[in-house]
């Protein structure tokens, strides 16, 4: 196993890029090194933090304890049919690399999800979603380990409790388990998801063959609309779409003519959180070394110097001049620690 590094900076683990410390760090690279890891004698009484990409995470202060970035990083073919292939693979693996070996082959299900920053092993904890297509619609299995037995566990798609951006692992399990693989089924004949808007507009005029064409456009979009972190400090889209009762979305729709709203099952309608930042005028607005993208006023941003504090002030403030003037509750999809 690789060693274990003390007062370990962690600016190049979390994509705001936040000089923040970590009073012990590894990366182990499967379970065998995990579990000797974690029975170490100074590490049997306090939790780690498992830590993907950093993508997905707002550091507000140093970590004194150990965190664990696991690094297994096998992909493998465990099942095949006529129509389905059943991929393994290890928490590690950079999301997007795992989603361009899918559409290299021309299997089907995650396309939609092309550019999404982090790892395999976050894919379930956040359900991460993107232009009308979830990680859930294709998790089959999640292996993982039971932090306080050290016991491998695999929980099926359907027993994750999948959510709009959410799952078990963000409740009930919520810091009690390490990821290490992920079972997904994908479709040799792939169903071609291009009904979201962007999508659509997208292939207006063009063809879309098949899930390369649509990998290529996702891509495409998303550098148009969302900054790089290797550029600027960011996390991508930092808060969730607000979802409400139908009747509330209707009276919001009669005001204001101008708002999508969106299904969001039965009784239920999801709104774009970015439209309510926006009527608000937080669009490209800075404040001090904290901002808004001017082309997507989800996302928020790090400028040289920034502070967690600077962030979070300003997610805050958005927050409630939202509350205050649409009644509207939207709340971060980054995780704040």
């Amino acid at each position: 196993m690789k060693m274990i590094f003390e007062n370990y900076s962690l600016k190049k683990h979390n994509t705001f890029g936040l000089d923040i410390k970590a009073r012990f760090f590894a990366s182990p690279e499967n379970k065998k090194n995990i579990i000797e890891l974690l029975r170490m004698g100074e590490f049997l009484k306090t939790k780690p933090l498992i830590l993907g990409s950093g993508s997905n995470i707002l550091f507000t202060r140093d970590f004194d304890g150990l965190v664990i970035k696991p690094e297994i990083k096998d992909i493998t073919l465990v099942k095949e049919t006529d129509d389905s292939v059943f991929l393994r693979a290890g928490a590690g693996v950079v999301w997007d690399d795992f989603v361009a070996y899918c559409t290299d082959r021309g299997w089907g299900g995650v396309e939609n999800l092309s550019g999404i920053p982090g790892t395999v092993g976050a894919s379930p904890v956040q359900n991460i979603g993107a232009y009308g297509s979830e990680a859930k619609d294709c998790i089959e299995y999640v292996e993982y380990l039971d932090l306080d037995s050290l016991k491998k566990v695999t929980l099926s798609g359907k027993d994750c409790g999948f959510g709009y951006r959410d799952s078990v692992f963000k409740n009930s399990l919520k810091s009690q388990t390490l990821i290490m693989h992920v079972t997904f089924i994908l479709s040799k004949h792939p169903t071609l998801n291009i009904g979201y808007a962007d999508l659509s507009d997208f292939f207006k005029d063009r063809e879309c063959k098949g899930v390369n064409d649509i990998r290529e456009a996702v891509i495409e979009i998303r550098n148009k609309k969302l900054p790089d972190p290797a550029v600027i400090g960011n996390a991508g889209s930092f808060f969730k779409n607000p979802v409400v009762e139908i009747t509330k979305a209707e009276q919001l729709k009669k005001l204001y003519p101008t708002l999508k709203t969106f299904p969001a099952g039965e009784g239920l309608s999801k709104l774009p959180a970015a439209w309510f930042i926006d009527q608000c005028g937080y669009k490209g607005k800075r404040s001090g070394n904290a901002g808004v993208h001017s082309n997507q006023p989800l996302v928020l941003l790090a400028y040289e110097g920034a502070r967690a504090e600077e962030i979070l002030n300003l997610a805050t403030e958005i927050i409630n001049t939202v509350r205050e003037r649409f009644g509207i509750e939207i709340s971060p999809e980054v995780n704040i620690f």
